[in-house]
């Protein structure tokens, strides 16, 4: 089996100091730049930022941070999870791209996604009826982009391009972009038609339920006649020192953050139940290194992907206890999944 990218994802979750005081915003950047730089020094192979536009997520630039991160490290993959293409110019997320490409090398990555939260559309004056065109014009604008040849384009949602250069040109010369998808055929059928690999986000149910959408997606390559590309799972998780710590230690983070946006959304309260059944059967990888290390390397092997990130930040989850879970998750989990799945 070819080997797996191990990777982290955080959307710069707002967290409190001890005495319960809400960080800034600064704080929790500088922060998220430290637990950066230690997953380089224990050997995680990928940081994946996630662009959000709300007062519990402190990331809105990816790139900005990632070109932060690219000054105090050397190896690791810089990425975004998601960049939030529907409601951006792909001609600027291209440049600050290749920008962030330049300064670490060739480390750049990008995972466009339409988002699961709507409140850039009104910040940058795009409207939510036009979720479905802004995505799909923006996304065949960006694979024309990722070629970094004169650009031809036309669509209804920009201005044309006519044998347009853009600069700069990544360091590179092909920045990897995923598409990442929550779970819809549609969307698992339009990331394979651009040629581009597939990101799916599981935040909950078992793993194996999303099988399908992998198969679909094979098909999909097959049928338009594209190459294999790499499939990768984005899933959130905590790593302590026992089952029990990591997970009583999770549940008030994961109970207010869900609970908040549950509201928001209708949705009903999560109960510890709930939690609890994520936690053993669906879709949190929660646990000590032993227990996250093979239930990620099942749903390696079940799925057949070669990519796993885990979300290590829920919450107000404090940044030493964060700090914390991607040490075992570099020095342990990642040497456990690999020692599994080789054998």
């Amino acid at each position: 089996m070819t080997e797996v990218a191990l990777g982290l994802g955080t959307f710069g979750d707002v967290t409190r100091d001890a005495k319960g005081k809400t960080h800034s915003f600064a704080h929790v950047i500088r922060d998220v730049l430290a637990q950066a730089v230690l997953a380089e020094e224990v050997g995680v192979d990928a940081m994946v930022l996630g662009e959000h536009h709300r007062d519990d997520f402190a990331i809105s630039t990816p790139e900005t941070l990632l070109a932060g991160i690219a000054s105090q490290t050397s190896n690791i993959i810089l990425s975004s999870g998601v960049t939030v293409l529907s409601s951006d110019d792909p001609v600027r997320i291209f440049q600050r791209f290749a920008t962030v490409d330049a300064l670490s090398e060739g480390r750049a990555e990008i995972i466009l996604g339409r988002g699961s939260f709507t409140e850039s559309f009104p910040l940058f004056g795009y409207a939510l009826e036009d979720y479905q065109v802004l995505f799909e014009e923006k996304l065949s604008l960006f694979t024309e982009l990722l070629k970094e040849t004169p650009v031809n384009w036309s669509g209804t949602t920009r201005p044309p391009l006519t044998n347009q250069e853009v600069y700069p040109k990544s360091h590179s010369g092909a920045m990897r972009t995923w598409v990442g998808v929550g779970g819809s055929p549609e969307s698992v059928v339009r990331a394979a038609s651009f040629g581009l690999p597939l990101m799916l986000a599981i935040i909950g149910g078992s793993a194996d339920r999303f099988a399908p959408y992998v198969d679909l997606y094979h098909r999909a390559l097959d049928q338009v006649g594209k190459p294999p590309q790499p499939i990768g799972v984005h899933s959130p998780g905590h790593i302590a020192a026992t089952d029990e710590e990591a997970i009583e230690g999770m549940w008030p983070h994961y109970e207010e953050s869900f609970g908040r946006i549950g509201r928001e959304r209708g949705w009903g309260p999560r109960s510890k139940d709930d939690y609890l059944n994520e936690v053993h059967h669906g879709a949190l990888y929660v646990g000590s290194a032993e227990t996250v290390a093979k239930k990620m390397a099942a749903t390696i092997k079940t799925l057949g992907i070669s990519r796993f990130d885990l979300k290590y930040s829920t919450g107000p989850m404090p940044h030493e206890v964060l700090m914390n879970s991607i040490e075992l998750y570099g020095t342990t989990v990642i040497p456990m999944v690999r020692d599994i799945l080789a054998s």
